[in-house]
């Protein structure tokens, strides 16, 4: 995830854990809205790994993706956010050198997941329109399930790799700072295993996406209007409507997952990061990249009536019922 280098002892040497610069009830504040966002992030993600789990109507090869994505999503929010967040208003790591390797760990590891994840979505759904009949009869929910593990398998090793060559498993600390290693060969693979390619894999095949969606609505409306009757043009109607849905999320989409990995990696690429102060200013900048995390669930469920429909039946308890789990929570509108 990190595509820097840095200097552990001239580092370790320029800095001191600084006392507390904010008022007592602006750091209150503080944690206050970090605990917030924690919540949200957790509990979104957790409402989405519960909706798709547990009705059978939505373990399809698309929901599975979006499972393994809030799976990831729920690890950033239990072990990456909160650590990352005490950080930055302390301005100072506090948990030890165990906890530092352990972050630094996690946050590599389920951040190339989500990245990755996005990726798989954006070539389901360009295989789901572009190859129908391929993808109804080829792509089943085992083979997602293995391709989602896949992902996982590759993203531990990998990860666990680049950190270990670069010496980041050792007791070695810098006061106050959870500091790690990464040669220029690592940053560069790291740029294009969790950033170019995925993103760009990401931009192509969801342009694509919009634009095969454009088409086929536009061949519906002018077939509905070849035959025009009352019913054909309210289902022209809905046509129009579920296109602009169609372009207004895949929007969101892409413009939130560049905009929340887009700064973290400019600033990195500048490879200015050789004290303290730039340092800091550069781990700010992360969080936004953790925050897509939060913001996830939201793109990916909340704009999905199945969501809101599970969302209900699990806040009232429902899913304890014998036989909830073959509930409809897919409607023929959606």
């Amino acid at each position: 995830m990190n595509l820097t280098a840095v200097n552990q002892t001239r580092d370790c040497l320029e800095y001191t854990c600084p006392e507390r610069s904010v008022s007592f009830p602006v750091y209150v504040l503080l944690y206050v809205a970090a605990a917030a966002v924690v919540l949200l992030t957790v509990c979104g993600n957790l409402l989405v790994i519960i909706s798709v789990s547990h009705f059978k109507q939505l373990h399809t090869p698309a929901n599975i993706l979006i499972l393994s994505l809030a799976v990831s999503d729920v690890l950033v929010g239990f072990f990456v956010m909160p650590f990352h967040l005490i950080w930055l208003i302390e301005s100072c790591w506090t948990s030890g050198p165990l906890f530092c390797s352990i972050f630094n760990f996690v946050a590599f590891l389920v951040t190339s997941v989500s990245v990755h994840t996005v990726a798989l979505i954006a070539f389901d759904r360009f295989l789901a329109l572009n190859y129908p009949f391929f993808y109804c009869e080829k792509i089943t929910p085992t083979v997602v399930c293995i391709a989602t593990l896949f992902n996982w398998l590759f993203s531990l090793l990998y990860n666990f790799t680049i950190l270990y060559i670069n010496g980041n498993f050792t007791d070695f600390m810098c006061p106050g700072a959870c500091l790690f290693i990464v040669d220029e060969v690592s940053c560069l693979i790291d740029l294009l295993i969790v950033f170019l390619l995925p993103c760009t894999l990401i931009v192509i095949l969801y342009s694509h996406v919009f634009v095969l969606a454009k088409k086929h609505a536009t061949a519906i409306r002018a077939l509905q209007i070849h035959h025009s009757t009352e019913s054909s043009k309210i289902r022209i109607g809905d046509s129009m409507k579920s296109e602009r849905k169609a372009a207004l999320v895949l929007g969101i989409l892409i413009f939130v997952f560049l905009l929340c990995l887009l700064p973290y990696y400019i600033l990195s690429l500048t490879n200015f990061l050789r004290n303290y102060s730039f340092y800091y200013v550069i781990n700010s900048v992360l969080i936004l990249f953790y925050l897509n995390s939060s913001i996830n669930p939201l793109i990916y469920a909340l704009f999905y009536p199945w969501f809101k429909k599970s969302l209900k039946l699990i806040v009232t308890f429902k899913v304890f019922n014998t036989d909830s789990s073959l509930v409809n929570v897919i409607s023929v509108s959606s």
